[in-house]
């Protein structure tokens, strides 16, 4: 099973969240076809074209696209330590 690998830019509230552990999920368009074990690497961004140099890496670990429960063409993301 290859494994893609996701750079997504995420707001310093999110990234803060999701580095302290408090966060441990994300909700994104689907527009990648995001996979159970993909790699994300979350980086740090201030709009409109800032990136603060810090990035963090997660694995995906469950993806939801239940149309119940989601909002059509987004997933939620459930995340582990990579």
């Amino acid at each position: 099973m290859s494994k893609q690998h996701h750079y997504l830019k995420t707001l310093t509230n999110f990234y803060q969240d999701v580095e302290s552990g408090k966060k441990n999920f994300e909700v994104r368009f689907n527009d990648r076809d995001f996979k159970v074990y993909d790699i994300l690497y979350l980086q740090e961004f201030i709009p409109p074209s800032t990136y603060t140099g810090r990035e963090i890496r997660k694995q995906i670990a469950y993806v939801l696209d239940d149309p119940n429960y989601c909002k059509e063409g987004f997933v939620v993301l459930g995340l582990k330590d990579y």
